[in-house]
């Protein structure tokens, strides 16, 4: 078989990124042994990476039996004993080679059932899903049977999902499904408090290092024991929190404890010597921590990750839950024990590296296809933080930072997904190891800013040092552990709809028959730019008003069926107050949602075509330019030509801009006013993970040219191509954008793609390093870079065994390209790759 590689640049040179050169090493068998510190981890990988995941129905089960047994009780309770039925009887597995216990399944791969969210509709959905082209998984034969007969039947007529499909209003519910029982999505107006107990989340691990669940179990002795015993609240609400608060800790030594005892038996049939003392270890430390503190670096992260296996099988939380600020928790313990001679950056970086791995074996399964399709190439945003500030606002990099840095490059997975703080004062030494990084070619780090994020949380409530101590969570967003308390899946909203339904009188062509929005008239009947600008806002405005009555009826609805008492316990204001963080309220928490804008380029592009090619320029009609968009623009290719030429976003062109900022505070304006009634900060983000390519095949063609069904513009990104005046435009276009007078919004999604050759050597790191210096400046949320030749991506599609390892950035997360859909694929290779910086 022939591998085809990118071809030379002008002056004759291929340029490579290294993840290119490995991967082109190893397709011609050249590829050299992993370093000593790697060889662990490599072994590990070798055994389960790239393989299809396999469905575990081992939590399904006992979830469902003890949920089965526990009817009528306090849902808190219920779940806190559904949590403990599973740490008792879970199965055990201690891993051939692994440095770290606990696990939410099998050997190997594999992805966990959630029946609470999705049992209406289990059966069908495993059906399907091993022939799903988005993100498949199998199921063994007596699994599946499980499933169908002990685990379904008992959750249809219990779900939430169930319940948010009857209790939608029918206006909202048309934009919301597009079948009467709500199994398949519209794309237009998409709920996803359905897909998952919890969005994104971080806890506080450092509290669980610090205290160790002994400690919080005797706080919530001492909390439970001085509840007045007349009290009706306190009987009826406080008391069942605090004994689940119990429970769940006590669980957590049970959970421990029982793989202590496996890695003891484990050892006493081991031959090998070393990794006999290694399990020995194991053990050891498994029957203290997490009960315990953290006593050094290795019980820090055994302790860690316990608490995120837990975690996992306690919920679906959106994106898994995110791992924190790890260089700063950990570094306190990695410090003491260098000093000690305990252990050294090798020795560290193994371990690590065996967390990774043990995050990729756990694979976050969509049941649902609308989940999928959001969620393509297995997404995963088990976010790792590091750099920053510190909560009383010095730099916070320190020598950990590097050794996660370090951990990144030339490491064949795309695991952890790591998220790297930065400021105005972040060293140049820390933003030079990031553009390294950036330059190995898989994606690391995105970028969050300080400059950005501080400031907004600190105006919605949050004190400076809660705000200086956020941690990255999921895609883009921030936490604060211990004041954050909103949980509630939040709407996508699909404004490229709106703008079809503009053009269409309230209609899609898709559904033709459905009258979606308002009776704007016919596109014809636009007069004048006032006149169009009048409909898009028509349909615009009721999309928003769907988006926020979802949103209402999703907090009254989810309070009834999620609970999550581990969680809780994790979180100071819970336990202050006794309420469980899937409730409606927690006081003193900062509750903040969002409601997503897809495909904010494609808008903005086409209205701008439609203004100046029109309305100014006279040089097309409403009516040629409907024609054009009915035929896909066959035959039309001179008009098509014609609306791509006009200003687009993404070059620093103020006419596109200013269309683009004003469709933002239309946005953000609404948030504002209407937040107010939901009681949360619902605010206006552009973070689509995979959505815009769902979005897009429910959108027929648009006045920007973009053919019909392809993919929508993701996030604040210009659209596919678009961007024609570098990079630099690109981050200026987003500042134009912004509406910095408005306070109602989040997070900002940006995809940039370089050549390898544009940050080839030395010169290339220090370009990077001021361009993350500029976008720091301009006080933008995200950046995140795909460093990869076209060429290659191309290679890939036709090759696709030949190219198993190669991983790019998608929407917020990294992931193997031949994992994902070749309309993914297509989206990818469509945008611009920039060679001059």
């Amino acid at each position: 078989m022939t591998h085809a590689t990118p071809q030379p640049e002008a002056d004759g040179r291929t340029v490579l990124s290294p993840q290119e050169a490995r991967l082109a090493a190893a397709r011609a068998g050249l590829a050299p042994p992993p370093a000593p510190a790697r060889r662990r981890a490599a072994a590990l990988i070798a055994r389960s990476g790239g393989r299809r995941p396999r469905i575990d129905v081992g939590r399904a089960l006992l979830f469902t039996e003890s949920m089965r047994l526990t009817e009528g009780e306090p849902l808190n309770l219920r779940w806190a004993k559904a949590l403990g039925h599973i740490a008792e009887r879970l199965p055990v597995h201690v891993v051939e080679g692994q440095l770290l216990l606990g696990r939410c399944g099998a050997p190997g791969r594999h992805g966990i059932l959630y029946p609470e969210l999705d049992g209406d509709f289990l059966d069908l959905a495993l059906a399907e899903l091993p022939g799903r082209e988005g993100s498949p998984a199998d199921i063994s034969p007596e699994d599946a049977e499980t499933v169908i007969r002990e685990i379904a039947p008992y959750w249809k007529g219990r779900t939430y999902h169930e319940a948010l499909n009857r209790a939608l209003p029918e206006d909202v519910r048309l934009l919301t499904y597009a079948d009467r029982e709500g199994l398949v999505s519209r794309f237009v107006v998409n709920e996803t408090s359905s897909f998952r107990s919890s969005i994104q989340w971080v806890h506080d691990y450092e509290k669980v290092l610090r205290r160790g669940f002994r400690g919080l179990a005797e706080e919530a002795r001492e909390r439970l024991a001085s509840l007045d015993p007349l009290s009706p609240a306190d009987q009826a609400s406080r008391r069942p929190f605090y004994e689940a608060a119990i429970l769940v800790c006590e669980s957590a030594r049970t959970f421990a404890l029982r793989h202590s005892e496996a890695a003891f038996r484990a050892a006493a049939s081991e031959t090998d010597p070393a990794r006999r003392r290694e399990l020995e270890d194991l053990a050891e430390r498994a029957s203290r921590v997490p009960w315990e503190p953290a006593g050094g670096f290795r019980d820090a992260v055994q302790s860690q990750w316990f608490v995120q296996v837990l975690s996992r099988l306690e919920q679906k939380t959106g994106t898994i839950v995110s791992n924190g600020r790890m260089d700063q928790y950990l570094w306190p313990y990695y410090r003491d024990d260098l000093e000690r001679g305990l252990i050294d950056e090798d020795s560290a970086l193994e371990l690590l590296e065996c967390l990774w791995v043990q995050l990729s074996e756990f694979v976050d399964l969509y049941i649902s296809p609308a989940g999928g399709a959001f969620n393509e190439g297995y997404a995963h945003w088990e976010a790792v933080t590091i750099g920053g500030q510190t909560p009383d606002g010095r730099d916070a990099v320190n020598p950990l930072t590097s050794l996660f840095l370090r951990s990144k490059r030339e490491f064949p997975l795309h695991y952890p997904d790591l998220a790297a703080r930065v400021h105005g004062r972040s060293p140049r030494a820390y933003l030079l190891d990031i553009a390294e990084t950036i330059k190995d070619g898989s994606g690391f780090p995105k970028l969050i800013n300080d400059e950005e994020v501080v400031p907004l949380l600190v105006k919605k409530g949050a004190e400076f040092s809660e705000a200086l101590d956020y941690a990255v969570s999921g895609c883009t967003e921030a936490r604060m552990p211990n004041r954050d308390t909103y949980t509630s899946g939040g709407a996508y909203v699909n404004f490229a709809a709106a703008l079809e339904m503009a053009l269409r009188n309230g209609r899609l062509l898709r559904w033709p028959d459905l009258q979606l929005g308002p009776e704007t008239g016919p596109a014809e009947g636009f007069r004048t730019w006032d006149d169009l600008w009048r409909g898009y806002l028509s349909q615009h405005l009721w999309l928003l008003r769907a988006a926020f009555i979802q949103q209402a009826v999703v907090n009254r609805l989810r309070a009834l069926h999620f609970a999550q008492p581990l969680g809780s316990a994790l979180h100071d204001l819970c336990m202050r107050h006794a309420v469980d963080l899937h409730q409606e309220r927690v006081p003193g928490g900062l509750d903040f949602g969002y409601v997503e804008f897809i495909g904010y380029a494609t808008v903005a592009d086409s209205l701008s075509a439609l203004r100046k090619r029109v309305f100014e320029e006279g040089r097309l009609t409403m009516a040629e330019v409907m024609e054009a968009l009915d035929r896909d623009f066959e035959g039309r290719e001179a008009v098509r030509a014609l609306l791509r030429g006009a200003p687009r976003y993404g070059n620093d062109d103020p006419y596109a801009d200013s269309i683009a900022r004003e469709l933002d505070r239309v946005s953000v304006e609404y948030a504002a006013r209407y937040s107010r009634e939901l009681g949360i900060n619902n605010d206006v983000r552009y973070v689509p993970f995979t959505s815009h390519v769902p979005f897009g095949r429910s959108v027929s063609a648009t006045p920007n040219g973009r053919k019909a069904f392809f993919p929508l513009s993701d996030g604040s990104s210009p659209s596919q191509g678009a961007d024609e005046n570098g990079p630099t435009s690109i981050l200026l276009s987003n500042f134009n954008t912004k509406n910095m007078d408005l306070s109602a919004r989040a997070a900002r999604m940006l995809n940039i793609k370089f050549t390898p050759r544009c940050l080839e050597g030395r010169e290339g790191s220090e370009k990077l390093a001021a361009f993350i210096r500029a976008f720091v400046d301009l006080k933008l949320w995200h950046v995140q870079f795909n460093v990869v030749n076209r060429e290659t991506l191309l290679a890939a599609q036709r090759d696709p065994e030949g190219h198993r390892g190669l991983i790019v950035r998608i929407a917020g997360y990294s992931a193997y390209f031949t994992d994902l859909s070749r309309d993914l694929q297509d989206d990818l290779i469509a945008r611009y790759g920039h060679d001059r910086l």
